[in-house]
């Protein structure tokens, strides 16, 4: 009997939780950054192998909340769990025992799911450490980075999941649009470009999608809250810009395997990570009590 169902990958910020999902799925789906809550909505990729259909959600990492956007990433991650079949809780093996996954995710009551604790950056450990059991209880040693032990990782999820004819066909890899991933990828260059300037005050909406030309037009905004973060992502004489338009357009291109032209156009929402209106706009969802 095939077995399919929910993984949820929680853990606090920045212990590879995207990565680890690009690895699963064998294909970037997830940004990745070297800044810590890159990640704002849940993403989801599925993985087909064998007898087993995964649908995994990558999570805003867990963390305390200082301001709307940040309450609305850290529901996104509870919503998560509660859907889940299997969660992985993902920690940094570098770091040592993790906190339990209650404590970390500051829940009342333990997950209805099972949960595999997995140790990630095992190749960031020192050989006596990897090799020496250093392994904290049942937990599942991994490198998101390398791979290594991300098979017996799929081996002990896929034995969790319920018994269940593949919940889509075992082509596919995502349930999102296109338009979606297209949005991340734009972030995700602006992070790159201008993470020292811009750490967390953007966000990205694509207006305008036309498969009907060709190239393929897309038009996407870029949403900062000041008009001095509008200056820097305009950069001199359009300059920067122009960089993130070309980096951008060739990480789209190749995720939707065609030519496309990017009309990258930049505004000013005030305040945006602090009103609900505006974070309402962009899909965000606030807590509404569950998931304690």
């Amino acid at each position: 009997m095939p077995r399919a169902g929910i993984v949820t990958v929680v853990g606090k910020p920045n212990v590879g939780k995207s990565t680890l999902l690009n690895r699963i799925v064998g294909q970037k789906l997830s940004i990745t950054s070297a800044k810590p809550q890159s990640t704002r909505d849940r993403v989801v990729g599925i993985r087909t192998a064998d007898d087993a259909q995964m649908v995994i959600l990558d999570t805003p990492g867990l963390l305390n909340p200082r301001y709307p956007l940040q309450a609305a990433m850290k529901a996104t991650a509870l919503r998560a769990l509660e859907d889940a079949d299997v969660i992985v809780y993902l920690a940094d093996a570098t770091e040592g025992a993790p906190p339990s996954l209650e404590s970390a995710a500051d829940l009342q009551r333990p997950p209805r799911a099972p949960v595999i604790t997995a140790l990630n950056k095992s190749d960031a450990l020192p050989p006596e450490r990897r090799e020496g059991g250093a392994v904290v209880g049942d937990a599942v040693l991994i490198s998101a980075l390398t791979g290594e032990g991300v098979p017996d990782l799929m081996k002990r999820v896929a034995e969790h999941l319920p018994e269940s004819p593949f919940l889509y066909p075992d082509d596919e890899i995502s349930t999102q649009p296109v338009r979606f991933f297209v949005a991340e990828l734009v972030r995700e260059t602006v992070l790159e470009q201008l993470h020292d300037e811009l750490p967390y005050s953007v966000a990205v909406q694509v207006e305008e999608f036309r498969e009907d030309r060709s190239p393929l037009y897309i038009r996407a905004v870029i949403y900062v809250e000041r008009d001095s973060q509008k200056a820097i992502i305009i950069g001199a004489k359009g300059a920067q810009i122009r960089r993130l338009g070309e980096a951008a357009r060739r990480k789209i291109e190749t995720f939707v395997g065609a030519t496309i032209y990017l009309d990258l156009w930049v505004k000013v929402l005030a305040n945006w990570r602090k009103n609900p209106g505006s974070l309402s706009r962009f899909g965000y969802q606030l807590a509404t009590g569950k998931g304690k």
